[in-house]
């Protein structure tokens, strides 16, 4: 798949709240993930290495989630190899007062897989 197919691909499969079927048919074996650094004090791993370990830290923060009031996920920019898509979620967590969320994803597609995934918020 070109880098485009790829985006289109996530932005509907995003927009149905399929993470799962985005993590297993798009991304690579050996994805990096990051997250900023001011996420560390939280809990947050700041970079992680290989499918199976990129869905088990998807798959934990999700667990942590009470209520997703809603959720927003832009179309997809494509420049080159990389995408680029903004999420946004109004969500409560457990133990924790509601709370709106934004980023924005720079993703990196090779030879038709996810590799790579910044996010920044």
């Amino acid at each position: 798949m070109t880098t485009q197919e790829v985006a289109a691909r996530y932005y509907e499969l995003a927009s149905q709240n399929k993470w799962n079927e985005i993590q297993e048919t798009l991304h690579d074996e050996n994805i990096v993930s990051r997250e900023p650094e001011h996420g560390a004090p939280a809990g947050i791993e700041i970079s992680t290495r290989g499918k199976a370990a990129v869905k088990a830290k998807s798959d934990a923060h999700r667990a942590m989630i009470e209520t997703m009031h809603s959720r927003y996920t832009s179309e997809p920019l494509v420049a080159g190899k990389f995408f680029t898509i903004v999420l946004k979620r109004d969500v409560t967590y457990k133990g924790r007062p509601r709370a709106i969320s934004e980023e924005i994803a720079v993703i990196e597609v090779k030879d038709g897989k996810i590799v790579s995934e910044t996010f920044f918020y």
